[in-house]
């Protein structure tokens, strides 16, 4: 296994004989689901029942990274937050096998969050305030921070230092960015000591499911410390009234369990942007990973880049702006 083809050598074979040799009684039925950035797989029981295992990207986590993951999410389940936590079996919930690193995670069912609702966005607003009070009190050792240098500063580094930057728009690209790092850093600075805390740190709407009882909270692969607004934005959408609203709501839910930080608001845009950022990079660093070119096809165009690059100019001119207010 190279770090050039992470997952070369994994294969149904070797996940199965994973599971196993962790004591899980596997029927054969296994169905890769959609994962880039890790392998995941739901695997059938002899008992009729699932489990879902993930096979963690080699070289990007430590596995004291992993293991700070695995504790923040007991921690969740022990204040009966709806997280869904690995397994512990045999002492421990993090596996190795064949040069992987994999946990087992019991199967949870649900669907795409709406939130169309003012009820349903309190109640969302609850739960992030819960998954904060816990994450406020105590600290990451091996996880990242969210930073501006490694999200935004490298991160347009390294597209401009790959060959992906199509010749004519190199220009523009490394102009709007270093732009982009300046807004950001004086967002920064206007929010001023906002305090920074555990956080699931990729709570979009795709890593929450939701039942009829509420939601599950899924894949904290990326938590990470920083501000609670983190996990908030990604459930605006719309024009600016619409995200304002939603805020107003969500917030709603939220002061009953944890006090939010209005300075935080300062930063909507500027996580945005380096989301934008860093998501490119990002698809750029895995590119040699097969299943990157499957998902992403577009990615090697002209137009993606020159979409891009206009969308980050868009978003230089909404970094202008004031932040939101409540409707």
């Amino acid at each position: 296994m190279t770090s050039e083809a992470p997952y070369a050598n994994l294969n149904p074979n070797i996940v199965l004989k994973a599971v196993e040799g962790v004591g899980f009684h596997c029927d054969g039925r296994i169905l890769a689901l959609n994962s880039y950035e890790n392998r995941v797989y739901q695997l059938g029981m002899d008992d009729g029942t699932f489990v879902v295992v993930k096979f963690y990207r080699p070289q990007r986590w430590s596995d004291e990274g992993i293991i700070e993951e695995h504790q923040f999410t007991d921690e969740l389940v022990e204040h009966d937050l709806p997280i869904v936590a690995p397994i512990e079996v045999q002492g421990t919930t993090l596996h190795k096998d064949s040069g992987f690193r994999f946990a087992v995670f019991p199967r949870r069912g649900g669907r795409w969050p709406e939130l169309g609702t003012k009820e349903e966005l309190i109640l969302m607003g609850r739960f992030l305030a819960r998954i904060h009070a816990v994450g406020a009190t105590g600290d990451f050792e091996h996880r990242q921070n969210i930073s501006i240098e490694r999200m935004g500063e490298k991160a347009s580094i390294y597209v401009l230092d790959s060959d992906w930057m199509p010749d004519h728009l190199f220009v523009s690209y490394e102009a709007i960015t270093s732009h982009l790092i300046d807004r950001i850093t004086d967002a920064f600075i206007q929010a001023g000591e906002f305090r920074q805390i555990r956080i699931h740190g990729d709570c979009h709407p795709g890593n929450v499911l939701w039942t009829d009882s509420g939601p599950h909270f899924v894949d904290l692969d990326d938590c990470v410390t920083g501000p609670a607004i983190q996990d908030l934005w990604l459930f605006l959408s719309g024009n600016r009234e619409s995200r304002s609203r939603q805020l107003q709501d969500l917030l709603e839910g939220y002061s009953q369990f944890y006090n939010f930080d209005y300075r935080e608001l300062y930063l909507i845009e500027a996580l945005r942007t380096l989301r934008m950022i860093n998501y490119t990079a990002w698809i750029a660093r895995r590119w040699i990973d097969p299943a990157f070119p499957r998902a992403f096809p577009w990615f090697s165009e002209n137009k993606y880049w020159e979409e891009h690059v206009l969308a980050l100019k868009e978003q230089a001119a909404i970094l202008e702006e004031s932040p939101l207010e409540m409707a």
